[in-house]
């Protein structure tokens, strides 16, 4: 009876058992087609993260709300949306515009895409222009601010030039190293120089 269900019922001769049947965990083309996928998704909560620490990186311009931005905004607001109570809700996508685009051309800040969707009421919009915009960089903060004296912070490049550095004759310590600026953000700003190969 053993052999015959080994050999009979199963033509691959093998028992089945736990260790050579496959955990499916993705979904199968029926489960698809009802639109089930059970495969899930990787998480980016820290890339998400490290991407939003980086924000001074990103082409913006500096802001900082005038003493009378909430006295601006309530007279757009009563203008395009005819109501000042900051809990009114922005449902019209025209009104929207409007309202966007009246606060842009009155405070000279615009709302970047990124925050479009999070623009829900008005004080949304309100907490949004009193909020500052500061683009510098963490080392150029630095210079506004009061460093202990024994901290000394170097802001700009030096970099050697046998054309303009007199000091020991134009010479250089290391002959061999050029100098070469290959970003173009810098090319302009710091002048590159390419050393030639001293002679033996």
């Amino acid at each position: 009876m053993a052999a015959f269900l080994r050999h009979g019922v199963f033509k691959t001769g093998r028992v089945v058992s736990s260790k050579n049947v496959l955990l499916r965990s993705f979904a199968t083309k029926a489960e698809k087609r009802k639109g089930i996928d059970r495969k899930v998704g990787p998480k980016i909560d820290s890339t998400a993260q490290s991407l939003a620490s980086k924000g001074f990186l990103r082409q913006q311009r500096d802001y900082s709300p005038p003493e009378d931005v909430n006295s601006k905004l309530e007279a757009i607001f009563q203008t395009v949306v005819g109501s000042s109570d900051i809990s009114t809700e922005l449902t019209d996508l025209n009104q929207k515009f409007t309202l966007f685009m009246q606060c842009e051309q009155q405070l000279g800040h615009s709302i970047p895409n990124s925050l479009l969707h999070h623009m829900k009421t008005l004080k949304d919009v309100q907490i949004f222009y009193n909020m500052p915009v500061d683009t510098r960089t963490p080392l150029e903060r630095m210079k506004s601010m009061d460093l202990p004296e024994n901290l000394h912070v170097q802001y700009e490049y030096k970099r050697f030039n046998a054309d303009t550095d007199t000091m020991f004759g134009g010479k250089t310590a290391f002959p061999k190293s050029s100098t070469i600026v290959t970003g173009l953000k810098y090319k302009d700003k710091y002048k590159g120089q390419k050393q030639p190969l001293p002679d033996f």
